[in-house]
């Protein structure tokens, strides 16, 4: 079967535009996996009877793994923030409307916040429905088999892109794991790194700052005043 024309690739100056970045930026398994997601992501639109800008929606697929690749991937941010930040960038210097920067930004930054994309503008929403099938299969049998066979035969996967993805994951993040607290890259460096141990949310409570028990001097509270 052929792709409908809402899930194709835009045919416009600023689709074009962001392919050839994100090629001459990303490996070929990642561009390829963006790719799918872009087109998972528009079927699930088409699917769930949402309006969306295929251009932003292009966008945000294209961009949410840039922050993965050296070139862009900073010390200190998580690496969705990296390629959000990419993203703003590159559609500012294009003349993209600061609304619609800004969504592309927030599809971006929430790619990988389970349960918060799908209650939000369709483009945040569709990037996030785009990556959950692409590499989690969790939609998988919402899609027939003719529109799979059709976005892979345009994009292929690795033959062993499970474990590739995860090591690409794994590539992009390793030097700054302090950034994968509180969200699933976690998982990437404890699966490479046996050693590792994620940040606990309830340890940082029990160990900060704040007294326990009896008031103490100086903790800010009323009763001091």
């Amino acid at each position: 079967m052929s792709i409908p024309t809402l899930a194709t690739v835009p045919d416009s100056k600023l689709a074009r535009a962001v392919t050839e970045f994100v090629r001459d930026t990303e490996t070929e398994l990642l561009f390829n996996h963006s790719s799918r997601v872009y087109q998972f992501g528009a079927l699930a639109g088409i699917r769930r009877d949402l309006t969306f800008d295929s251009e932003l929606l292009y966008a945000g697929a294209m961009f949410h793994d840039v922050g993965l690749m050296p070139d862009h991937s900073s010390a200190e941010e998580r690496f969705e923030v990296d390629g959000a930040n990419a993203a703003r960038d590159f559609l500012t210097a294009h003349g993209v409307p600061e609304a619609d920067v800004y969504t592309v930004w927030t599809a971006i930054a929430l790619h990988t916040t389970p349960g918060i994309p799908v209650h939000m503008h369709p483009v945040v929403a569709l990037v996030t429905a785009g990556v959950e099938m692409d590499v989690l299969g969790l939609t998988y049998g919402e899609y027939s088999d003719a529109e799979r066979e059709a976005v892979v035969s345009a994009f292929p996967r690795t033959p062993e892109f499970k474990e590739d993805i995860i090591q690409a994951f794994y590539d992009g993040i390793r030097h700054k794991p302090d950034t994968t607290f509180g969200n699933v890259k976690a998982d990437v460096i404890a699966d490479k790194e046996p050693s590792f141990r994620k940040g606990n949310f309830c340890d940082l409570i029990r160990r900060s700052r704040w007294p326990t028990g009896a008031h103490a001097s100086g903790c800010g509270c009323a009763q001091h005043a």
